[in-house]
């Protein structure tokens, strides 16, 4: 009777360590919440974290991203991860949204170089998305 006691006490400090246990791939930050307070960001390696007390709330990806929008593409990436947490899954659709204004503006629709054109989307977006910890690197827009 004890020694079984003692092997499940041992298997389950051992599940506990396993699950305790995260890595955090190169590229990637995820920031964890302790019982709903102000996240804390996890870099890159081996970490520490308490199952029951500590939530992965966003695993965030430092690399580039792509976003397909009605009219082109864009590239955007994460560059202050403890500010963007905060609106990490709306980032798309915001990123769609001041895309769609921007292009509505009559100064961009009117001009014939789409390079020209994506770089204005591009700095018309980054107005809103830099105080946000985001940033976009590159507008594509497709042939008309």
């Amino acid at each position: 009777m004890l020694t079984t006691a003692l092997i499940a006490t041992t298997l389950a400090a051992f599940a506990f360590a396993a699950i305790s246990v995260r890595r955090i791939p190169e590229g990637q930050v995820y920031t964890v919440r302790r019982l709903g307070r102000a996240p804390a960001l996890l870099t890159a390696g081996t970490h520490v974290v308490l199952p029951m007390i500590d939530r992965v709330a966003h695993k965030i990806d430092l690399g580039g991203q792509v976003l397909r929008f009605e009219g082109g593409t864009v590239y955007w990436q994460v560059l202050e991860p403890e500010v963007a947490d905060e609106v990490i899954d709306e980032a798309p659709e915001l990123i769609r949204i001041n895309l769609v204004a921007a292009l509505r503006d009559t100064s961009t629709a009117h001009q014939a170089d789409r390079r020209a054109v994506g770089t204005q989307l591009k700095h018309a977006v980054n107005g809103s998305l830099r105080a946000r910890g985001m940033l976009v690197t590159r507008v594509e827009l497709d042939a008309a």
